[in-house]
């Protein structure tokens, strides 16, 4: 709804009566200043010069986004409880490094092969798909709802799940994903993980409208964290129906090198911290280089990240999956890792993740907790 009003001279607050009507349904407000009094007729009144009139944002307390996504994400208490977020956890919707961790975003390093450059509104109407579907096998990964394709999702799932069929690497020196786990063993092998690629600034495609851009966009549907009535803390669910496929949101945190997260680790330890959540992103691992622990890189969302920190875990039968996507860096030293829906959900379903912990290894820097899934799956025998 369009409004106008009509002042003149320099108005005061009192003095903004007349407000006409237009009929137009725009949600825009306007307010017209004339000086001279002759704007009375409906042709001096249109000839007036509009002013935008912004509305006033409020900040909403109970978005623990602040308004860092495109829709709102509260969090609820359980009835008649008084909990509250983590107070040293601050929200972001980016990924940044905390010191040294090294990320080469360069435009050189996107060949013309890698992007798609003749490309106009959404690559996903074309006849042909381009350059930027290349890695799933020539076939987008999305389809038109902005969901991952079903034979992508299952592939996901069997390298999640270890499936021997899965194609494998073995480092043929120190692997640097046992000595992160601090253990001596020789390499156990490296599922190679199928990326999704979307389009980037490169891209001529449009920003908001193709369909090779869900990650990228953010979190859509509707989430709210929430205290578990069965002693996890907190969780989230969704308050819709989501389609099997869909993008619920990235895994967002602190970028730091694997010699950053060692000394977090030891810090933790002695202060005898319980929650923390770190994830390696160990793709570059398949590469023929050599990674030092001042390359390898992992994510750590426990002091900054996203809605996903408060995702629970769940052994076996989770209802999401996780998949890396290829974005901004094409040699995937750094890349996201988007979390999809395995099936259809349900409103009000609480979101989980299997977060793949070995529950029996005692070596590791990190200790698992004690898992309250309840799932059938549950991979958790410690008494």
């Amino acid at each position: 709804m369009k409004t106008f009003a009509v002042f003149a001279g320099v108005p005061s607050v009192p003095q903004a009566l007349e407000v006409i009507n237009t009929g137009e349904s725009s949600g825009e407000s306007f307010f017209l200043h004339q000086n001279s009094r002759t704007c009375t007729d409906r042709r001096s009144f249109f000839s007036c010069a509009p002013v935008r009139y912004k509305k006033k944002q409020r900040h909403d307390p109970n978005d623990i986004a602040k308004g860092a996504e495109s829709v709102p994400i509260p969090f609820v208490r359980a009835p008649g409880g008084d909990e509250s977020l983590p107070e040293d956890f601050t929200y972001t919707a980016v990924a940044v490094a905390y010191e040294k961790a090294k990320i080469e975003i360069r435009l050189c390093k996107i060949e013309q092969d890698n992007c798609c450059t003749a490309c106009f509104g959404n690559c996903l109407k074309k006849k042909w798909p381009c350059h930027c579907a290349r890695e799933t096998g020539g076939e987008f990964a999305y389809n038109e709802d902005g969901c991952v394709k079903k034979e992508l999702l299952r592939q996901a799932v069997r390298e999640t799940q270890g499936d021997e069929a899965c194609r494998r690497v073995t480092c043929e020196k120190e692997c640097p994903m046992e000595v992160a786990r601090g253990s001596t063993e020789k390499c156990r092998g490296h599922i190679v993980r199928r990326f999704i690629k979307e389009c980037w600034v490169k891209c001529t495609c449009h920003k908001k409208l193709c369909g090779n851009r869900i990650v990228q966009q953010g979190v859509r549907y509707k989430l709210e964290v929430f205290w578990t009535p069965t002693g996890k803390g907190w969780g989230v669910r969704t308050t819709e129906d989501l389609p099997m496929g869909a993008f619920v949101c990235e895994y967002i945190g602190e970028i730091l090198t694997n010699t950053e997260l060692d000394e977090r680790n030891e810090e933790r330890f002695l202060k005898q911290s319980r929650h923390f959540y770190p994830i390696y992103l160990d793709s570059d691992v398949c590469t023929e280089r050599i990674l030092e622990d001042d390359h390898l890189l992992c994510l750590d969302c426990t002091h900054y990240g996203n809605v996903a920190r408060f995702i629970n875990h769940r052994c076996g039968d989770a209802n999401l999956i996780d998949i890396p996507v290829e974005i901004e860096c094409p040699d995937r030293h750094f890349y996201h890792i988007a979390l999809f829906t395995k099936h259809a959900v349900s409103a009000m379903e609480e979101l989980t993740w299997d977060y793949q912990l070995d529950f029996a290894d005692e070596n590791h820097p990190i200790k698992a907790f004690r898992c309250k899934c309840g799932s059938r799956e549950c991979k958790d025998t410690r008494e």
